[in-house]
């Protein structure tokens, strides 16, 4: 699995704060064996965020796009704007179980305005902004993302219901 990391801030963008939850989410997704191929940090600036998101997911070689930060009420927050103008449809289900899973650690999840969507065969998921929010965020999906990936490249048969096995040969979490 082939994976981008896009972290959104003003403060990252100039060099005035260091990025901790890309870095994070990066060692995440290496557990689940993807390999992420690009990273970059840019400024809450909607079209900015959109132009990285249309070109790497057009570029046709990643599987995976997570963005971090620009996912609150703010103002300059528009990571999910951003995303829903190159997106081709949504995929509500996994912002879902993030905010419910962001609950059972604070009250504030419930503000968080992250989506996931699909770009041709790119799977685009915006996490919070915050180290602890992200990495809880993608903890929370990250066992049903190779799943997502394998559908999205098009491997769509299913195993035996009871073999646990997924098409491309792991196991399948359980449901």
């Amino acid at each position: 699995m082939r994976a981008a990391v896009l972290t959104v801030s003003d403060q990252g963008s100039r060099g005035e704060r260091v990025d901790t939850s890309g870095p994070a989410l990066r060692h995440l997704l290496a557990g689940i064996g993807a390999e992420v191929t690009r990273y970059d940090v840019v400024p809450d600036e909607r079209e900015r965020i959109a132009a990285v998101l249309r070109s790497w997911c057009d570029a046709g070689d990643l599987d995976l796009v997570v963005t971090t930060g620009g996912t609150g009420l703010a103002a300059r927050d528009v990571t999910p704007e951003a995303t829903g103008d190159v997106s081709e449809r949504l995929v509500p289900g996994l912002a879902e179980v993030m905010r419910a899973e962001g609950l059972r650690h604070t009250r504030n999840a419930m503000l968080g305005r992250g989506i996931a969507a699909v770009r041709g065969r790119t799977l685009i998921v915006n996490l919070p902004g915050s180290e602890r929010g992200a990495r809880e965020s993608l903890a929370a999906i990250l066992d049903v993302i190779p799943h997502a990936v394998e559908l999205l490249r098009g491997v769509t048969e299913h195993p035996p219901a009871d073999s646990g096995e997924s098409p491309a040969g792991g196991r399948r979490p359980a449901r």
